[in-house]
């Protein structure tokens, strides 16, 4: 397969991701998947913001986040975002930290 190619392929399928993730399975709440995968939608976000950052595109969280969602994190979390309980709230503070703060 010729790298052209398959920049394209991977395109396809982070899209397909995103659409997955931001009209199939709202329903997923993103601390589940933090919880669970050790990403979540804004990890996708922030890779985002990361790639566009190294390639001197200048990009922040917010900007990042809205790109990726398609909306604003207030519209989002007021559309789909559930209550966390205590306890799935201490299984992000470990999985952030292994995850995102160590990775850092």
């Amino acid at each position: 397969m010729d790298p052209q190619t398959e920049i394209e392929l991977q395109a396809a399928a982070f899209r397909r991701l995103q659409k997955h993730l931001m009209e199939d399975r709202t329903d997923v709440q993103n601390i589940d998947m933090m919880n669970l995968t050790g990403f979540c939608r804004n990890c996708l976000s922030r890779w985002y913001q990361e790639a566009a950052n190294e390639r001197g595109i200048e990009m922040d969280k917010i900007e990042a986040r809205e790109i990726y969602y398609g909306m604003t994190m207030d519209e989002w979390k007021a559309n789909y975002q559930t209550e966390a309980s205590p306890e799935k709230q201490a299984e992000f503070e470990v999985a952030f930290k292994e995850n995102v703060t160590d990775k850092s």
